[in-house]
């Protein structure tokens, strides 16, 4: 972890270039999931390959574009599009830009995904708050030399995403009348989808819905001091008994047809921020 430190003040400075005010959050969208940039009044736009030490992202439905600009009266910074570790980077590179984040100012991370529903109560297109999780991928951004100017040697997770702004999230589906649950997401490497074994495995440990990404974002924003809200698009359904293959291009489409609730929600957090901090 001792690289870190001056990698992130060059991507800092690279940003402030082209944008130099204090984010109040910085916001990771999967897949599917980059469309809640056209609410933003984007005042610049750097692709990824422009910022020092940031990676390309190799996933075709991730633009690879970090936006900055005024959502909902906030400065946000808007990864548009992420990193995964099935995409052979290492974690410590793949979270560096929630360390930037908050290098710049941000207070806040606001990370979504695109998940695989284990819970029977749930259906494609619904949003599921996340509670907590349960980490799976082998690996964790943390490990290493720890560089205490970044955070803590053994941080606490006993509380990772912010139940408050759960809540809330979890009231502003209720005004809009659109299903959301409160759940426990389980991380795990990838790039395969599980067996039906594993999904078995999955359910009864506790998870409600498994993804590719998130954990490590969150473990480094617990890290570096960020409270968080996490929010999940369940795309399809993995019950072990009536399993069917995966169609890829079918889960972009849940995940598309499902954004204007994301929105809704990201965009009602970011109000009620707003009106806290006022």
């Amino acid at each position: 972890m001792l690289h870190l430190y001056d990698q992130i003040a060059e991507a800092t400075a690279a940003i402030r270039k082209a944008w130099n005010r204090k984010p109040h959050a910085g916001i990771i969208l999967g897949t599917g999931l980059g469309g809640l940039v056209d609410r933003i009044q984007v005042e610049a736009s750097l692709d990824y390959d422009t910022i020092p030490h940031f990676l390309k992202s190799s996933v075709a439905s991730h633009a690879g574009r970090l936006v900055c600009g005024t959502l909902e009266g906030l400065p946000v910074v808007v990864m548009q599009g992420r990193f995964h570790m099935y995409e052979g980077y290492p974690l410590s590179a793949i979270t560096l830009p929630v360390r930037v984040f908050k290098a710049l100012g941000a207070e806040l991370l606001v990370v979504s995904n695109a998940v695989g529903g284990l819970n029977p109560f749930y259906s494609t297109g619904d949003i599921m708050v996340i509670d907590d999780h349960i980490n799976l991928m082998g690996a964790n951004p943390l490990i290493g030399i720890n560089d205490d100017r970044l955070g803590p040697r053994f941080p606490d997770m006993c509380a990772p995403y912010d139940r408050r702004l759960g809540d809330v999230a979890l009231e502003i589906a209720r005004q809009q009348n659109f299903p959301c649950h409160k759940g426990v997401f389980v991380a795990v490497s990838g790039p395969n989808l599980e067996t039906r074994a594993e999904y078995r495995f999955l359910r009864n440990i506790g998870a409600d819905a498994v993804g590719m990404s998130t954990v490590p974002e969150v473990i480094t924003a617990v890290h570096a001091g960020l409270r968080t809200i996490g929010l999940s698009i369940v795309t399809d359904i993995c019950l072990p008994d009536c399993l069917r293959p995966v169609d890829v291009a079918e889960i972009i489409a849940v995940a598309n047809a499902a954004e204007p609730r994301l929105t809704a929600l990201v965009t009602g957090l970011l109000k009620y921020e707003a009106a806290t901090k006022a």
